[in-house]
């Protein structure tokens, strides 16, 4: 049995035939590596789908996965030019992460000052400050604690042993013997 998991480790595959569970194509296994692009900044991370995908499990274990999810409403809110949607999407945002009766409430300064009338009138940059404050937040505080959480760590093996399959089944020579000793 162990045998056969670790054959199905290291079987490389095309990046066609890995679909995610909801049947779409994994973009974790381009060219480069994920992870060293994750690594290398929070800004690489957030542009990867595959990489929010893993930072919200993440965050969602440690019950601050409303911060990315704020954070990725705005970047939606900023490329809106209608402004009957504008209007709809800033209520959102406003209810879900801000208002006082949010199910989702962020924590960012100057919250308190904010209110509905500013949803009157709304403009492409509205919640930046906020963003950048919840960017800096996850920036300096959870997203070097992803870096060193066992869900990063993990997968950056499993792309590693997809790179190397020569390594992986070397590993898995070694095992099979020590088990079957």
């Amino acid at each position: 049995m162990f045998n056969r998991a670790v054959s199905r480790l290291s079987r490389k595959r095309p990046p066609s035939d890995i679909h995610d569970s909801d049947g779409s194509s994994s973009s974790s296994h381009q060219s480069l590596k994920s992870t060293a692009k994750w690594a290398a900044s929070l800004e690489n991370l957030l542009e990867d789908p595959e990489g929010v995908k893993r930072f919200r499990e993440f965050l969602k274990k440690e019950f601050s996965e409303e911060n990315v999810l704020f954070w990725l409403a705005c970047e939606d809110f900023k490329k809106t030019q209608d402004k009957k949607q504008m209007q709809e999407k800033a209520k959102e945002i406003y209810m879900t992460f801000l208002s006082s009766k949010a199910s989702s409430q962020v924590n960012v300064e100057g919250q308190s000052r904010l209110n509905e009338k500013i949803l009157e009138e709304p403009h492409p940059l509205m919640f930046q400050k906020l963003q950048d404050q919840i960017f800096n937040l996850m920036k300096y505080d959870s997203y070097s604690r992803f870096l060193k959480s066992d869900l990063f760590l993990k997968h950056k093996r499993t792309e590693e042993e997809e790179d190397d399959p020569s390594d992986a089944q070397t590993a898995a020579k070694r095992a099979s013997r020590i088990y079957n000793t």
